[in-house]
């Protein structure tokens, strides 16, 4: 275990897209990272590359919906590093479709993975993880426009999201006395292998293509194009760093203008 005075973030769901850029800008900026993902592969194969880029990093895998797994996790990275200073809780799933013929399993697992996943990861972090001693640190959730919002064929995932928001205001209120800030991160639409498959999803329940539906989404957005995940980690990175030590409660957009409240 190195305590060289670095750092240490913890990216859940950093194997891909946004969780993925997030890491690795904190990593140039000298943090230690630590990551996770569901697919023990992947973890291996991420941690590798930012290895092979000449960043620490380790990771491990784990089910942020599952509390003995966020457990688990959470000492995996004090044992390797010390304790967490930053923690980006990035995990998340979409999900939606006629509401009214919504399953249970669809609804449930929305919410366990977008939001109770987030409860789970901040409240380890906080004490296991060692944050609440410290009395410092930087909690920083990804939400979604759809936190601020309602999107149609979208109510599992606006729910969620809208719970991250309220979650990270009233935390950030609790928390301000500490010097601890949590704010939360809410991208519109953003290339990642997510966003695939949200346009696949809506491309079924429309009965019209993939390309359609690109040009409907983009013309919603004032700039005409998709954030990339690497703009979305320049909030990330900019509310981890010192700067931003006065910034909390805050649900910041990342939207190319889709979002101006």
């Amino acid at each position: 275990m190195t305590h060289d005075g670095r750092k240490v973030a913890l990216v859940t769901g950093a194997t891909s897209g946004i969780g993925l850029a997030s890491a690795r800008l904190l990593a140039e900026r000298d943090h230690r990272v630590f990551i996770c993902s569901r697919n023990a592969d992947s973890v291996v194969r991420t941690v590798k590359e930012l290895q092979d880029e000449g960043f620490e990093a380790a990771g491990a895998p784990a089910d942020v919906r599952s509390k003995d797994d966020v457990k688990q996790l959470v000492q995996a990275v004090v044992e390797h590093f010390g304790t967490i200073d930053v923690l980006v809780n990035n995990v998340g799933r979409s999900g939606g479709g006629v509401t009214a013929d919504i399953t249970d399993e669809l609804w449930y697992d929305v919410i366990e993975t977008n939001l109770n996943s987030v409860f789970l990861m901040t409240r380890e972090v906080l004490t296991t993880g060692g944050m609440r001693a410290k009395q410092r640190g930087r909690i920083i959730n990804i939400a979604s426009t759809a936190g601020k919002q309602g999107v149609v064929l979208g109510a599992p995932y606006s729910a969620s999201k809208h719970g991250v928001v309220g979650f990270t205001k009233a935390l950030g209120n609790e928390l301000a006395p500490t010097g601890i800030t949590v704010n939360a991160v809410c991208p519109g639409y953003v290339e990642t292998p997510m966003a695939q498959r949200v346009r696949q999803g809506y491309a079924a329940e429309y009965a019209t293509s993939e390309d359609a539906i690109l040009e409907k989404f983009q013309s919603k957005i004032p700039l005409g194009r998709y954030s990339t995940p690497d703009e979305v980690a320049g909030l990330v990175g900019y509310l981890a760093s010192d700067t931003a030590g006065s910034i909390t409660s805050q649900a910041l957009n990342v939207c190319g203008g889709l979002g101006n409240f």
